[in-house]
């Protein structure tokens, strides 16, 4: 079997080895049920065990309050772009939203066909490279919610803080930077997260709800995308990914020795720093994000010559890197560093630009 590469994707991502190795000694047979997780009944007593067990683990380790339901759904965090206003824009018929990247751009667009939107903030101007700050927020009263995405993924943007809206409810995609970092459950009205950057494999949606907030849907809204449905149910009213859900709990397990979110947060941040400060120290060079708003999971990278950015790729590829290759939309290199990316892959990625920087600088 040969070595496992430093996986630098930007999802789906790593996934701690402990899990990984976990789940392969009980892929054929569950705890002595004889069967995979993948084959077992959603009802079983067997699975019914995990569903809950993870979805308590999850609420620990978040500090989720009271009157808050985790749900565990499919479709993908694009899902929720038509989701989130079918089921919360019919107070008002107006929402707020923030677009910082790609997906809080597609998520507006959708959002479009509910209601009327109101651009609150955009960073478009600078391509993406900044994080808006809450005085330049133009902020609707009678919005239904207010809607931003956490950390942008393919410009490598994170905001640096939790926006203020009053009494307008925050809707927050929090997909790529969940549980690398503490968050106040109790200021968000709605908080999801696809599960294939710091949770699970792809194929589950986690969703984070405030419960007053459902069962005020639009009249055409489907049954599946329904949350008052989801929540009375117990996300159970079909078959839930139940492979993911199930290695969302190893891995929530493998979080918790880590020292949970805060222990977590301190590991994710000194990663980042790390990457960052060889990156600023280097001739060959620059990051695309500014100061005051980059990304602790991706890091976005570049020279000033497409040819020696390919050429770095390349090499990259021959010393074990994978994914490093930066989104067509921007161009450069791109590193995430999400949860699972062990320290000793961002000092050996820090050594290759050192290396790298020396050689063609």
């Amino acid at each position: 079997m040969s070595e496992r590469v430093y996986n630098f994707s930007a999802g789906p991502s790593m996934l701690p080895l402990e899990a990984l190795e976990r789940a392969g000694r009980e892929i054929t047979n569950y705890q002595g049920t004889g069967m995979s997780v993948m084959e077992m009944s959603h009802r079983s007593k067997a699975f019914q065990k995990i569903f809950d067990d993870t979805q308590a683990k999850l609420r620990k380790l978040m500090n989720v309050p009271e009157g808050y339901k985790i749900l565990f759904l499919q479709t993908g965090a694009s899902g929720q772009f038509s989701m989130v206003p079918l089921n919360l824009i019919g107070k008002t018929g107006k929402a707020d939203y923030a677009v910082t990247g790609n997906f809080s751009n597609i998520a507006y667009k959708e959002a479009k066909k509910y209601g009327e939107i109101h651009l609150a903030a955009s960073s478009e101007d600078q391509n993406h490279t900044y994080i808006p700050a809450q005085s330049r927020l133009d902020l609707s009263p009678d919005a239904s919610y207010f809607y931003y995405c956490a950390n942008n993924t393919i410009f490598g943007t994170e905001w640096p803080y939790v926006p203020e809206t009053g009494d307008v409810p925050l809707v927050c995609d929090m997909s790529s930077d969940i549980l690398s970092r503490q968050v106040d459950v109790s200021k968000y009205g709605v908080i999801f997260a696809g599960a294939q950057k710091n949770m699970a494999p792809a194929g589950l949606t986690v969703v984070i709800i405030r419960e007053d907030l459902a069962g005020h849907e639009l009249p055409y809204t489907p049954l599946m995308m329904n949350y008052k449905t989801m929540i009375d149910k117990d996300s159970m009213y079909n078959t839930p990914p139940c492979w993911c859900i199930y290695m969302l709990g190893l891995t929530l397990d493998w979080l918790e020795e880590q020292g949970g979110v805060p222990g977590m947060e301190k590991i994710k941040h000194a990663k980042a720093q790390m990457l960052y400060d060889v990156i600023d120290d280097s001739k060959l060079f620059t990051c695309a994000a500014q100061k005051g708003s980059r990304s602790d999971m991706n890091v976005t990278f570049r020279t000033q010559d497409p040819e020696l950015d390919a050429k770095f790729v390349a090499e990259s590829v021959a010393a074990g890197f994978t994914n490093l290759k930066g989104h067509r939309l921007v161009g450069g290199m791109r590193a995430s560093i999400y949860n699972a990316m062990p320290t000793e892959g961002v000092e050996k990625l820090c050594d290759f630009i050192k290396k790298f920087d020396k050689e063609n600088g």
